[in-house]
């Protein structure tokens, strides 16, 4: 499947499977489980791995649940209402996709088994289903991307942003983020719609795109935007599905930004990533991109996994933990992002 880690790295059974490393011999293990959008995709499965590498070092087991394939809301929520009904379990993580439809279905038979959210938190009207959540503080997330933006476009230009999907909370809040950052706007201001040249800056009149968190579509989406006739200055990927398959991105943008800097009007190229392997990063040392901006998917599941296990045991934890993020850029080691 493209886009997809390769099937051998998952114990793949139907609709709901798992990723499960072996226990120590006597050990009285607690089971938890992440619920991922889709368990097949890349950054999920680190976040399940760093899950079950953190589990294993205490003696207990992480799960990776959830669809293969293309990602919906409808699939990931009879993943979950499976999880829920097990009762081995003795925790659980979901990344949330719709949260309102998530908190009209699958989430009513909530309450048993703890769950916290991670990656993509519930919308505020629906936390109260959850306990804890863990992973990046996506609104800031947003807003550094945005100061990438501003590093290398000050004068402002007309934006596009490529999103996973319209509901995913995630990205809802990613780009709240970037809008206010570059409206010039504190969060509490309130100003979150699109921006029509503030600061210098806009956004193409067909904006954001959505591909469904599918590589191919993300490349396409891509050449559109890079076609002759785009006027478009800055391109932010909420994650890194055109660049998974480097030598493909590679192959398709190349020529493209060749052309465009040919006539002089190349468009900036920021990407959010989450594995930084050396196809990835010879794409942005070769102008390939400009910047990424990492979500530390490990770190995310083994985190989470230390919020449950303080839930399972009957200890407080906090509302939110948030995991820092990582600025490449071109030739230069990675830093960690610079707070708005």
């Amino acid at each position: 499947m493209k886009g997809s880690l390769p099937l051998r790295r998952l114990s793949a059974a139907g609709l709901l499977c798992g990723v499960l490393l072996a226990l120590p011999a006597g050990a009285e293990a607690l089971r938890f489980a992440l619920v991922a959008k889709r368990m097949d995709q890349s950054f999920y499965v680190l976040a399940g791995e760093g899950c079950a590498e953190a589990a294993q070092a205490e003696g207990d087991t992480c799960l990776l649940l959830g669809p293969s394939g293309t990602q919906h809301f409808r699939r990931q929520g009879a993943a979950l209402r499976q999880a829920l009904a097990r009762d081995d379990l003795h925790g659980i993580g979901l990344a949330v996709t719709h949260s309102g439809w998530l908190a009209e279905h699958a989430l009513k038979d909530a309450g048993r088994i703890p769950l916290i959210a991670f990656n993509s938190d519930l919308a505020p009207a629906e936390q109260h289903l959850r306990r804890s959540y863990v992973g990046l503080d996506n609104p800031r997330f947003g807003r550094q991307l945005a100061m990438l933006a501003q590093r290398f476009r000050p004068q402002g230009g007309k934006l596009c942003i490529l999103s996973g999907g319209s509901w995913n909370t995630n990205h809802l809040e990613r780009i709240q983020g970037i809008r206010q950052q570059l409206r010039g706007n504190r969060a509490e201001d309130g100003a979150t719609g699109r921006l029509q040249g503030e600061n210098g800056w806009s956004e193409a009149s067909r904006c954001p795109l959505y591909d469904n968190s599918e590589p191919a579509s993300a490349r396409r989406r891509l050449t559109t935007l890079l076609a002759p006739g785009s006027q478009v200055d800055v391109i932010i990927v909420l994650g890194n599905w055109p660049l998974y398959e480097a030598d493909e991105y590679r192959s398709q943008i190349g020529p493209l930004l060749a052309e465009l800097d040919r006539q002089g009007r190349r468009p900036v190229i920021i990407v959010t990533t989450h594995e930084m392997g050396a196809a990835q990063r010879a794409l942005l040392d070769d102008g390939l991109a400009q910047a990424y901006l990492n979500m530390e998917g490990r770190e995310i599941g083994r985190q989470s996994y230390r919020i449950l296990k303080r839930l399972a045991q009957g200890e407080p934890v906090p509302e939110k933990v948030f995991v820092a993020s990582h600025v490449y850029l071109p030739g230069v080691p990675p830093t960690l992002a610079p707070e708005p």
